[in-house]
């Protein structure tokens, strides 16, 4: 994500010096099916000048026609960022010769644009949030596409394709209020993600749906007063945008060093050579010829027209954030992870909905409050059902998705699938915890009544009464949990496995094979003592002293068990066995 060596070094040389000032031009094709001045369709990958027509040809007598649906998704992109939306704003013709661009001149919008003055909530290195306006957000059609390589030819022409043409963008331009290329990058992830959830734009580089542009300059720290500025284009991935940014930044500092003066200019970002290279000196506004545009009216928003659109924004990732840590008890990390898009999101409120609440972890933790509370020394309570839930969605979940190549949509575990596995993971930590419960129990009973000499039992006969109560429920579930499925850590990772190989249910998986753990103590006891019959030499060997035999007794145990005893009681059982004939 980082750039060179050579420039993250002249970074650091100079940041105490001179101090970045970044703005972002980011250009969103939107999610329409037809063009925004025609009806040609805006799909992409179709053969090459086949979605095309008069009007977005620019042949002579076509009329332009706007496209309602994408000034009504461009108003909700507005909206969503808290910007102010022009009641009356007016496109107008960007007169330009390139290739690509039939008629001469792009419909754009300059002195009247949709919508001005918003803001998006970043985070700065040290996570503290920071607010970085946004100038304004305008409606404008997408030029064609030049494509100088891939032919046989291409060192000797240029082809055109111009299926994008009239393809509706928006264009959002930040203030120049970023400051490095960690928060240029924060904030072009957030407004991705802000774009996503709003449905309005597919925000995929590779296909050219999202496109940005740096303005760079640096000035002495402390300086009040802005420096020359470059654009930095071909910015197609956010990395390459983090790279190019910290280029420039070293450059244009590197420059003043020297005593030299930065050139407003246009630069291309060379990802082979790792390096802005110039392209052109910048234009300005008036070299645009900017004039309203004749055939077209002024484009009037009402009042009632963005109320009806505001009803239909969901909720947005910042207020999802704040909500998942609020209702589940979420950190702030796992938030964020977890609201990376509406699908994950979704999916991890599911997961955490069902699983929640588990019927034994609710009674374990009824019996086991006021035990607490009267100094009980319990070393382990069962996970929140949803922090169990967020860390195998963060953890087994995400991490199966990218080893497939998969997306969360294309997830062959369902919500439910997940859920009923954390169920029998929750139950096996019940489990454990009530075996060490129902020892802990028995062992403090005679220290209740045992009194000392000179100070009377302040025990009662009610208080008695009722840990005995608890001893009893907590023997009871222990009963429960012996004719249950239960599982541990491990073996619900193994099962998982299969669950996403073969998109069957958890409790499918555990049928089959037979996954069942053994936490009862008698049976694991009673195992431990058939194998050191069965490993005479190996026994005597550890008793007198050759500790690291150990491990070997674990591993016939989990052996014989097909690695289905509980690891925690298969270590406690057998330090207390071997230990009896010790010397």
């Amino acid at each position: 994500m980082g750039a060179t060596k050579t420039t993250l070094e002249i970074l650091e040389t100079l940041k105490g010096k001179y101090e970045p000032v970044i703005g972002l031009e980011v250009h969103v094709q939107l999610l329409t099916h037809s063009k925004i001045f025609c009806g040609c369709s805006t799909r992409f990958g179709d053969p090459p000048n086949t979605n095309t027509c008069p009007v977005c040809l620019g042949l002579p007598g076509a009329l332009p026609v706007l496209n309602r649906e994408a000034v009504a998704m461009a108003v909700k992109a507005s909206l969503a960022l808290n910007c102010r939306v022009n009641q009356l704003s007016r496109f107008a013709r960007k007169n330009y010769f390139y290739p690509d661009l039939p008629k001469g001149y792009q419909i754009s919008q300059y002195d009247q644009p949709l919508a001005e003055h918003g803001w998006l909530i970043i985070h700065g290195a040290s996570g503290e949030e920071k607010r970085i306006g946004i100038t304004r957000l305008h409606l404008e059609e997408d030029a064609g596409k030049s494509i100088h390589d891939g032919f046989h030819d291409s060192n000797e022409k240029t082809y055109v394709d111009l299926n994008r043409s009239g393809v509706p963008l928006v264009e959002i331009v930040s203030e120049p209020e970023l400051r490095s290329s960690e928060e240029a990058y924060d904030y072009l992830t957030r407004l991705k993600q802000i774009l996503l959830y709003l449905g309005v734009s597919d925000c995929n580089m590779e296909e050219g749906s999202l496109r940005c542009d740096a303005n760079v300059s640096v000035r002495p720290r402390g300086q009040a007063a802005f420096g020359v500025k470059a654009e930095v284009k071909n910015l197609n991935s956010f990395r390459y945008l983090q790279r190019a940014l910290d280029y420039e930044i070293a450059r244009q500092a590197q420059v003043l060093e020297n005593g030299g003066q930065v050139v407003q200019e246009t630069r291309l970002w060379n990802q082979r050579l790792q390096r802005t290279e110039g392209m052109r000196s910048k234009e300005y506004a008036h070299d645009y010829r900017y004039f309203p545009e004749p055939d077209l009216l002024p484009m009037v928003v009402s009042n009632a027209w963005q109320e009806e659109i505001r009803q239909t924004i969901p909720e947005l990732p910042e207020a999802k954030r704040r909500r998942l840590m609020e209702q589940y008890g979420l950190k702030e990390y796992d938030a964020e992870v977890l609201t990376a898009s509406q699908e994950l999101a979704h999916y991890f409120e599911q997961v955490a909905e069902k699983a929640s609440s588990p019927i034994l972890a609710n009674q374990l933790l009824e019996i086991l409050n006021p035990l607490i509370e009267s100094g009980l020394p319990v070393s382990e309570l069962p996970t929140p059902a949803p922090k169990l839930a967020a860390n195998w969605v963060m953890g087994e979940l995400l991490g199966a998705l990218k080893a497939a190549g998969k997306e969360i949509s294309e997830c062959p575990v369902s919500a439910e699938g997940i859920a009923e596995l954390l169920e029998l993971i929750t139950n096996g930590q019940v489990a454990r915890i009530v075996e060490e419960i129902d020892q802990l129990m028995a062992q403090q009973k005679p220290l209740l009544t045992a009194a000392p000499v000179d100070k009377p039992s302040i025990v009662t006969i009610q208080q008695l009464q009722e840990y005995e109560h608890r001893h009893d429920r907590i023997r009871q579930l222990n009963d429960e949990l012996r004719k249950m499925d239960v599982l541990s850590g491990k073996m619900a990772k193994d099962v998982f496995e299969k669950m996403f190989a073969s998109g069957k249910s958890a409790q499918q998986i555990v049928e089959e094979l037979g996954l069942h753990q053994i936490s009862d103590v008698e049976q694991i006891r009673t195992l431990i003592r058939q194998i050191m019959a069965a490993n005479p030499k190996q026994l005597e060997q550890y008793r007198t002293g050759k500790s690291a035999l150990f491990g070997f007794f674990v591993g016939q145990v989990m052996k014989e068990t097909k690695r289905q005893a509980n690891p925690q009681k298969v270590n406690e059982l057998l330090k207390e066995e071997l230990g009896k004939g010790s010397k």
